[in-house]
């Protein structure tokens, strides 16, 4: 009888570790405190769900982050190159958003060579980066000082078109699931925007998908179901919208300014978020995995 008593409770012990992993929408840190630097940003994850994102040490670094939460720095950029958003294709190759050389990079994950992918001295700044399925390439282009921003299209080739001009400052940028969509926000005004996806790549007329009354936003990224997670700078919360712009769900993340947010883990239900306040990565797991982590198993 002990013995049976002892194997219910390994049982029901096991149980509850496997339901404590898969809690949903409870964020957990995943770093330390003060284990990154205040430019803590653009986080994504490859194929393996490994994550990857920028300011480990300093600003011109790109970290790798194991799953136990131990972050090493994974390449340097040259010069003065400083990451911002990160995005990978369907083949692994990482392209990252150099806001200081007004450059998006490209990255070779095995040789860790970096190049100029695309150049554009008139962008204010590249900010955050979002990627179609047939790998055309989008940036945010955010004037802080102005409050105003645009958009930049850049085609496999690497060439550069802005698609849209005189808006709020664009930050947070993501394609929807059929490709046939760009979610864009704007942090001052508040704003998420949804812009029909011309067949060459084109914007058509923007339509208001959700406005916030308080608070800013920075990056966002979609579920497989096209569901959209916005992270709320300022309020500390990550926001879950549908696509017709309903909220969903919305997650306290542990500090108040949370930058960035992507997909991974060995299912992509692990969302990863940077959080600027304590300078580091929290974590929550989510009901459905990222876009980015499907495109990559559809890839394989």
């Amino acid at each position: 009888m002990r013995l049976l008593f002892a194997l219910a409770a390994l049982a029901l012990g096991a149980a509850t570790s496997a339901a404590d992993k898969d809690e949903l929408f409870v964020a957990k840190a995943l770093t330390g405190k003060n284990s990154f630097t205040a430019g803590i940003e653009g986080p994504a994850c490859d194929a393996a769900g490994d994550l990857y994102l920028v300011a480990l040490k300093k600003a011109t670094d790109i970290a790798k982050v194991t799953p136990d939460g131990k972050a090493d720095v994974w390449v340097e950029l040259p010069g003065k190159s400083t990451g911002n958003g990160i995005v990978f294709d369907k083949k692994g190759t990482m392209f990252v958003a150099d806001y200081a050389g007004h450059n998006v990079l490209k990255i070779d994950p095995k040789t860790k060579k970096v190049e100029v992918f695309a150049h554009e001295p008139t962008m204010n700044q590249p900010n955050d980066l979002a990627i179609a399925p047939d790998g055309t390439l989008y940036a945010s282009d955010p004037n802080w000082d102005k409050g105003t921003g645009q958009l930049w299209k850049v085609g496999t080739d690497g060439k550069v078109t802005k698609i849209a001009s005189e808006m709020g400052t664009t930050n947070g940028i993501e394609v929807s699931p059929d490709g046939k969509t760009l979610y864009v926000n704007e942090s001052v005004q508040r704003n998420v925007w949804a812009f029909p996806i011309k067949p060459d790549g084109t914007l058509g007329e923007k339509k208001l998908l959700k406005k916030f009354d308080d608070h800013g936003f920075d990056g966002m990224r979609c579920d497989a179901d096209g569901n959209l997670y916005v992270t709320r700078y300022g309020k500390g919360t990550v926001v879950k919208l549908s696509p017709a712009g309903e909220i969903l769900k919305e997650i306290d993340v542990l500090g108040k300014q949370p930058s960035n947010i992507c997909f991974g883990g060995p299912d992509g239900r692990t969302a990863y978020v940077t959080e600027v306040e304590h300078r580091r990565v929290v974590q929550f797991r989510v009901d459905r995995p990222g876009l980015s982590w499907e495109r990559w198993q559809k890839a394989k």
